[in-house]
Parts: C-alpha cells; structure tokens; sequence
C-alpha cells in the first residue's frame, strides 16, 4: 500500500506534450496532494537538434536529440512535481508521412498490442484514478499522438481497471482566441492562409461538447516554466513567445472529453477527481 489516496496517470507521445495539454493540471493535483504519474511513449529524437537542427538535416543526430530531451523533460517533471516519470523510449514517429513513420522501432510501427501490454503494466502497478490522453486523432493528427491514443484504451480493457479516463482537447471558442494570438505575437505579422485559418479552426471540439473544464490559472506560471524548459524546442513552441501573463491568460483553462466514468458524476464537471473525492 502507498500513502496516495488518488492517483492521475497522463500517457504523452513526446517529451514538451505533458506540458502544452496537461502542464496545469499536473502542477494543480500535485498541489493538493495527490499523485501524478507521467508515462512518456517516446524519445522525442525527431524533435529539433542544437541550433534548430531539422530531422534529416546535416547535424541532427537522433540519439544526441533524444538524450537532450531527456533531460529536458525530467526537468520539467521536476517544476510541474510530476511524483514518477515513466518513459517506453520508443522511437519518435515524425509527423504524419515522414519516412520515419516507417522505421522499425518507431512508436507508429510498434504493434498497439506490444505497447498496451507495457502501458497495462504500469497502470496495474499505479492503479490510477484518473487516465488522460489524446482523442482518436491524436487531437491534430500526429501519429505518434495517435498511437497514445490506442495503447491507452487497449491498455485500460487489458488491465481490467475502471478509472476515470480523458482525451485532451481544446473548446473551438479558444482555438479562436489562439489564432488571434498567433497573428498578433506572430513573427511576420500577417494574416494566416486561408487552409492554415480552416485547419486552426478544425481542431478541438465545440464548446458544448467538452465535458471538462479545469481552471489551472493559479498554475500558469508553472506551465510557462515547464513548457520554457524545453529550450531545445522552443523555435515550435510559440506560446512561449507570449510571456508569462498572456500566456496564464490563454492557457489557464485545461479541457477534456471524458470518455469512461464509473462515478456518475454529473457534466459538464470542473474537476478531473470529480466523484472520487
């Protein structure tokens, strides 16, 4: 037996992910004692290298990448007080028809039997209350968000446990407040595309069909903190370019669509604990 009386589990792809979506509830349930467990799939090798480095560029070295974001991440478990880091140390996909989509050892390629078996074994081992990870899409179509996405559900049946399970998602009414952002903290200052403007305005649910809305406001700083040390990325990471204020502003209010509960409790709820304390 341990002294935590609930438990939350957050299954991310990449290593900077358990920040932009869950960073503030992480750092709030921490707060109030409760335990958080981070399982993160892969290495994040194709992230950016020293410099900017692209994957496939001269001087992206993979294994170099995916050590400096190692480091990274566990610093930023250490701001958000994330209780147990666990990494599956897949390697990372790239995006949606990048050849390394195909590698062998890719977290896309993995079979989602192999990964759940791994995943159901940690969640046997933690017992969470709460589960949360991405929608089916893998909330804009990553597949390594994807892949999360499916080890997690496949995981929950094969462990037999019946916690509170999430997707992360984003009401579109601040989609539409981002896309302001990005055209007003934008480097050249123009108007989007029009195909970038339809696809911002895709992604996320309508307001009336998320579930959960956690007000992590108190924690933005925290996020800010999290996200900013993931330095190696921070040319992707746009919101860093806010500032503490605008960005606590923008991203103080975490949402979810709760797709398993055995609590009853009622929705639209403000708590991912909702019904279990």
């Amino acid at each position: 037996m341990n002294d935590w009386p609930l438990t939350l589990m957050a299954v991310h792809a990449h290593p900077d992910d358990e920040a932009t979506s869950t960073g503030g509830v992480l750092a709030r349930y921490a707060a109030e004692g409760i335990r958080t467990v981070l399982v993160t799939c892969t290495d994040g090798g194709c992230g950016d290298g020293p410099g900017g480095v692209k994957p496939g560029d001269p001087g992206h070295d993979p294994a170099a990448v995916a050590l400096m974001r190692r480091q990274e991440l566990k610093a930023s478990c250490d701001i958000l007080k994330v209780s147990h880091l666990e990494m599956l140390d897949y390697a990372d996909s790239g995006m949606m028809g990048w050849p390394t989509n195909n590698a062998p050892g890719s977290f896309w390629q993995t079979p989602v039997e192999e990964g759940a078996d791994r995943l159901a074994e940690l969640m046997r081992r933690y017992r969470p209350d709460v589960v949360v990870t991405y929608d089916e899409n893998g909330f804009y179509g990553h597949p390594d968000h994807i892949q999360a996405n499916r080890i997690t559900m496949a995981a929950l049946a094969k462990a037999a446990l019946t916690p509170k399970a999430y997707w992360t998602t984003a009401p579109r009414s601040m989609m539409q407040r981002f896309g302001e952002a990005m055209r007003e903290f934008g480097a050249d200052g123009h108007e989007p595309d029009p195909a970038e403007a339809a696809a911002l305005a895709e992604i996320g649910l309508p307001d009336e069909e998320i579930t959960t809305w956690v007000d992590t406001a108190d924690f933005g700083g925290q996020k800010f903190d999290a996200l900013a040390a993931h330095a190696s990325q921070g040319e992707n990471i746009f919101f860093l370019g806010m500032g503490r204020e605008k960005f606590t502003e923008l991203m103080g209010l975490e949402t979810f669509v709760r797709v398993q509960d055995t609590t009853g409790a009622a929705v639209p709820e403000n708590d991912l604990f909702a019904g279990l304390r």
